[in-house]
């Protein structure tokens, strides 16, 4: 450089121009000729790298070196060697000038670190675009990896910037961050906080995109569509979406309905509440109605034919109903509804079914269903419950018994 600068500034200065005019038209011809021909040289070699990748891209049979040009990568390659160039010939246009040579050098270098970071970036986010056409990775927080990833990226990047203004060497000043690193965890605290979160929730696999979630804290009840660093997407079911803090998920308590889906059916867990006052023994002209019902008539004359077998042996004097062993409304009534569950085709048989009896309250003495059904899908799931206790609340007053009504419980005195 300092060659052709000596001829041009010759060559003006024969021309009559002044030494300070031939100096700064000198400087100035030979950075733009420069200028021109770094741009002519990141044109083509852009030009050259991205017609290559696409006929590379076009016969491999992946993706990902499509998905890299569609993320510029190919692009941003082309700048290294103009990069290059730069470095290694603008300093030298400054040879008479050691200050503005140096700034220049410094210059060069953070355009090139910020280069660096900006392919860095369209390489990570091609990874992170083939990594979700994969299926066994759908479900996983590729974001929060990715994310975490540049973020490492940006703070090296930045930490190397401000080496090169302050004129210390890189390791000198990652060396020093360790005074102020209460600040800096101070600063970075939710992305810390986030990324240790990812990284629990990775591990014992505790949300994965696509898991129903139900977060009452937050008002979220939907599916997960995206887990970043700092947040967690949750597409609610009447299409709004609720934004969670990634480390809420370790810290607050959530369900994950994943397990059900995973199940063969999903849990039908609701009771009716009966009114205690209509719990009783039955008389043998209740027992022969009750026979009559097809669901349990073998089992009602069964029982009731070693009912009296057993009061008979034992002497037992039935002119009180209560004397001896009897059959009860509540109880047939539940043997009943047992019967019926089983009997329905939308429950799996494969699973637990029983109908139990729960501790009494003030609401009554709850009759509890517990069976699963097989249809998972949620309107067919409610359908199933409501054709099951529409059955129920219909069958109630054949056995004698009261649905207990909160309209018309007393307290109780004192």
């Amino acid at each position: 450089m300092e060659y052709l600068y000596n001829h041009l500034n010759e060559l003006l200065l024969t021309l009559k121009v002044s030494s300070y005019f031939a100096d700064l038209i000198s400087h100035s011809l030979l950075f733009i000729g420069l200028m021109l021909i770094i741009l002519l040289v990141n044109y083509i070699i852009r030009k050259t790298i991205l017609a290559t990748f696409s006929r590379i891209a076009a016969k491999s049979k992946t993706n990902f070196d499509d998905i890299m040009v569609i993320n510029n990568v190919p692009r941003n390659v082309a700048h290294l060697i103009p990069f290059i160039i730069a470095y290694k010939f603008i300093p030298g246009l400054f040879f008479d000038n050691i200050p503005l040579q140096e700034f220049s050098k410094k210059f060069i270098l953070i355009i090139g670190i910020i280069l660096t970071i900006i392919g860095v970036r369209s390489v990570l986010n091609s990874i992170k675009s083939y990594f979700k056409t994969l299926a066994y990775l759908k479900d996983k927080p590729v974001d929060s990896y990715i994310q975490v990833i540049m973020m490492f990226v940006w703070l090296t990047g930045v930490f190397a910037i401000v080496a090169i203004i302050s004129g210390i060497s890189f390791w000198e000043f990652i060396a020093g961050l360790g005074t102020v690193s209460a600040i800096i965890i101070l600063v970075f605290r939710d992305t810390i906080l986030g990324f240790v979160a990812s990284i629990q929730v990775s591990i014992n696999d505790m949300v994965r995109i696509g898991d129903w979630i139900s977060f009452d804290k937050f008002g979220a009840d939907g599916d997960v569509i995206e887990i970043n660093l700092a947040t967690v997407k949750v597409q609610n079911f009447d299409n709004t979406i609720t934004t969670i803090p990634t480390y809420a998920l370790i810290s607050d308590s959530f369900k994950n309905w994943r397990g059900m889906d995973e199940s063969k059916g999903r849990r039908i867990k609701r009771a009716l509440n009966i009114r205690m006052e209509s719990v009783k023994n039955l008389n043998e002209d209740e027992i022969f109605k009750l026979s009559k019902i097809q669901l349990i008539s073998d089992y009602v004359i069964q029982r009731s034919n070693d009912i009296k077998e057993y009061n008979q042996t034992n002497s037992v004097d039935k002119s009180l109903l209560i004397n001896g062993r009897n059959l009860t409304n509540i109880g047939l009534f539940r043997k009943y509804m047992e019967t019926y569950i089983e009997g329905h085709s939308a429950i799996n048989k494969d699973l637990m079914v029983m109908v139990r009896q729960l501790h009494p309250t003030a609401y009554g003495l709850p009759i509890e269903i517990y069976a699963f059904s097989s249809d998972k899908r949620w309107q067919n799931y409610e359908y199933i419950i409501a054709d099951i206790f529409d059955h129920m609340i219909a069958s109630v007053s054949d056995f004698y018994l009261v649905i207990s009504e909160p309209s018309v419980i007393r307290p109780t005195n004192k």
